[in-house]
Order: structure tokens, then C-alpha cells, then sequence
């Protein structure tokens, strides 16, 4: 079934895009759109584009490469603290022969995670987004608040066994990360944009909660 989303797009308050190694900013002018999806809100880069680079020269030498990814609500572009916040981590692969891309959300249990295999690039970076939303009711009703889309690439050793501890909670996890300076400032891609309020976002048919 395919659902039209309606979207209110704002002119952007500031949009960076750190893959510093590949030479010119792409995508600096590029707005981030914020939606509601049923309950949830939900957000939109048409061409978020963040699988190239070293985190892409990895995936095909047959690594597996973290992509940590954050969306959070703030009263101002460059608060540090967040409205709301909702986080995830997904674990990427690349088939050389097929030329596709396969992804697990990494979640605390490994008996619940989910894998989708048999992806383009540009599914691959879609389905990140669509596994980043804040619930409706986190969402500030009367004020304007802007918004935050930022993904960093790790490397899988480094992570994948800290997630699988049973002792760790992604969530904290995930949030003290977000909160620490990136390890490689071009391995990260960040998007800033607002203000948006409430009652300007166009409500959408519901859509399953992929995860």
C-alpha cells in the first residue's frame, strides 16, 4: 500500500554535512523535513547520501561499519540540551556480488534485532531514517523547537560487543556517545534545521513502525 506524506518543509536554520574527506560540502543547502506519521514524528533528507567515503571503502573490503544514528528536539540550534531525543544503532554490510547492502538494527536482546537484506544505497540510508522517531507526545505542543539529524560510522569492533553485554542498556549507551565529541569528524554527518511547531505538521496516513 503506498501512503502520501504530507511534509512542511522550513527554510533551514543551518545544514552541515561533515564527510570532510570527499572533497565539497554536498548537501549543505538541503532541508530536512519533519513530519507526523500517526504518533510519531517523523523526519525526511531526500538526498542524505552517507554511505560513501571511508565508511563505503570499508563496507566493500567486507567489513561490517556501525552507523550510530540521533534525532533530537531543542529550543534553540545550538542547545545542548534536548526536548526530546530518540536514538539507534545499525550495523551495515555490503555483498560485493550483488552490489547490495544488508542492515541490522541492533537492539538490547540479540533475539529481537532485524535484519534487511537486498538493499540499494539510497534504501539502506531511508531505512535509518525511518528507524528514527520520537513519539508524538514527547514533542513540545505550544512552543517551536528545531530539529537534529546526526549519524556517525564506527567501527563494528568497536561496538558490537559492548551492545551485546547483557549489562549495557543501547539506549544510555547511545546517548552518553552522542553526547562526546566524534572520534573522526569525517565520518559523521549532521543536520540542523527550524524552527518547526506542532500545529504547522501535516498528520500522515499510519505507517508500520519498522524495528
Amino acid at each position: 500500500m503506498r501512503y502520501e506524506l504530507l511534509r512542511i518543509s522550513i527554510p533551514v536554520a543551518a545544514a552541515v554535512f561533515l564527510f570532510l574527506a570527499t572533497g565539497p560540502v554536498p548537501g549543505a543547502t538541503e532541508s530536512l523535513s519533519v513530519y507526523l506519521d500517526g504518533d510519531y514524528l517523523r523526519v525526511n533528507l531526500p538526498h542524505l547520501d552517507f554511505l560513501k567515503g571511508k565508511p563505503l571503502e570499508r563496507l566493500k573490503d567486507g567489513a561490517t561499519v556501525i552507523f550510530n544514528g540521533q534525532v533530537k528536539l531543542t529550543s534553540s540550534p545550538n542547545s545542548l540540551f534536548p526536548l526530546a531525543q530518540t536514538v539507534a544503532s545499525f550495523a551495515f554490510s555490503y555483498d560485493i556480488w550483488e552490489e547490495r547492502f544488508s542492515v541490522t538494527k541492533l537492539t538490547q536482546s540479540r533475539e529481537a534485532r532485524r535484519t534487511w537484506k537486498h538493499l540499494s544505497a539510497q534504501a539502506a540510508e531511508s531505512l535509518c531514517l525511518d528507524n528514527l522517531l520520537i513519539d508524538r507526545s514527547e514533542v513540545p505542543p505550544d512552543r517551536d523547537f528545531f530539529v537534529q539529524l546526526e549519524l556517525r560510522a564506527d567501527d563494528a569492533k568497536d561496538q558490537l560487543g559492548i551492545i551485546g553485554d547483557p549489562g549495557i542498556n543501547i539506549t544510555r549507551f547511545l546517548t552518553e556517545l552522542f553526547g562526546r565529541p566524534p572520534r573522526s569528524p569525517q565520518e559523521r554527518v549532521l543536520f540542523s534545521s527550524g524552527p518547526f511547531r506542532l500545529s504547522d505538521l501535516k498528520k500522515t496516513e499510519v505507517r508500520s513502525v519498522r524495528g
